[in-house]
């Protein structure tokens, strides 16, 4: 790893930390713009089950109903009730985007798909850093560009983080929700920080559009996101 992604891995936690980190459990709220768009009740409180080390996440309750969740496995979603009874599954979900009716509207199993990707990966960061399918490259002090593999559901496939130079901690990731639009740069500014059982994590998201200069736009809000909970298994 390169010196920014090394001292990153170290503000979270530490390599051998990461390294052992099989599980993460989370609760979370989110309210958003992306949300209204697509025609989705907010997160509330709900529950988040993930494997580090493969795309697999399980969000509680995925929509209206308490009782189901909405599953990522790699690619694939389905849906399952509270007794882990499949109600309905998708199969390489990405390919039904974004044209058609989900321009305007997702169903349960398009939001399984774009929530559970979205925060394996924002979860899942300092494991991130240290996998070798993916490209890291610092591109200028603190931000380092990610190119990613087509294994990993994802935003899009070139992303840009940038890190505190003296802490190491996570401050903007700029990408492009490709599932929405290839006009959907947004940047995802983490607004805070807190620390669970020895470790900080980022506990405040508040996502934007992005200007050409790269700069995030005040406005209008796109994804405000508030993890109430977060815990590491090993």
């Amino acid at each position: 790893m390169n010196p920014i992604a090394e001292k990153a891995v170290a503000a979270y936690g530490s390599k051998e930390f990461w390294s052992k980190a099989k599980r993460i459990e989370a609760e979370v709220s989110v309210h958003g713009w992306a949300f209204t768009l697509k025609g989705r009740p907010f997160f509330k409180h709900a529950k988040i089950e993930m494997e580090v080390a493969r795309p697999f996440s399980r969000l509680t309750p995925i929509g209206r109903d308490p009782q189901i969740a909405g599953m990522l496995d790699g690619h694939d979603v389905r849906l399952e009730y509270s007794n882990g009874k499949v109600i309905e599954e998708r199969k390489d979900a990405r390919r039904y985007f974004p044209g058609g009716r989900r321009l305007f509207y997702w169903d349960d199993l398009d939001m399984s798909y774009f929530a559970n990707y979205a925060f394996w990966n924002y979860f899942t960061l300092p494991a991130l850093l240290m996998r070798a399918d993916i490209d890291w490259q610092e591109i200028e002090p603190g931000w380092l560009e990610a190119t990613f593999p087509e294994s990993i559901p994802t935003h899009n496939k070139v992303q840009r983080f940038r890190f505190d130079l003296e802490t190491g901690r996570l401050h903007q990731h700029d990408y492009t929700a490709d599932i929405i639009s290839k006009l959907a740069t947004a940047a995802n500014v983490v607004l805070d920080h807190k620390k669970s059982e020895g470790f900080m994590y980022p506990s405040r998201r508040l996502v934007t559009p992005r200007a050409p200069s790269g700069k995030p736009l005040p406005a209008p809000t796109l994804i405000d996101i508030t993890v109430h909970s977060f815990s590491i298994k090993s």
